[in-house]
């Protein structure tokens, strides 16, 4: 990537239209880190977040993981003129508009960037921190169906005393 398009950086500033965070369908999909973290900070167990905000998605080889559910508008469901959850907000959220598909060319930021207002204004972006967000990106797993039964069963062990 030393040759890249961005290696003099790309700038960035979310104006807050939410374009990327709906008004389509789409997946928000959530890792171990991206669960516990909104868990956290909505004060929430893991069987009542998913059960409030999750859907399962289908996958490959025939596997469903873990996803934020939609409002009717297509919007996420932790969007209120704004992210309800940013500062717990997902890999995936907080990766955007550095997507792997995205700063794979010019020609792919720029399409992006006809439809993100946001793409090509405000803060400076250097490589090393578009690399860190592409990077976090692509590495951010979701959780499978049986991960999540088993963060459920771990947390409900943990809060009854019971040893696994």
């Amino acid at each position: 990537m030393g040759d890249s398009f961005y290696k003099d950086g790309l700038c960035f500033q979310c104006q807050k239209c939410s374009f990327c965070c709906g008004h389509s369908p789409g997946f928000v999909y959530l890792s171990e880190r991206d669960l516990l973290e909104l868990c956290r900070y909505k004060k929430m167990s893991v069987r009542e977040f998913v059960r409030v905000y999750c859907r399962w998605a289908d996958w490959y080889y025939g596997t469903q993981v873990l996803a934020l559910k939609e409002q009717k508008n297509y919007d996420c469901i932790l969007w209120e003129n704004g992210c309800s959850c940013y500062p717990a907000r997902p890999v995936q959220c907080a990766a955007w508009p550095f997507w792997s598909w995205i700063v794979e060319s010019k020609e792919s930021w720029e399409e992006c960037g006809k439809e993100c207002p946001g793409i090509g204004k405000g803060k400076l972006f250097t490589f090393d921190e578009i690399e860190k967000n592409r990077i976090a990106y692509e590495e951010n797993k979701p959780l499978h169906r049986e991960e999540v039964e088993k963060l459920i069963e771990q947390e409900e062990n943990l809060s009854s005393g019971t040893i696994v």
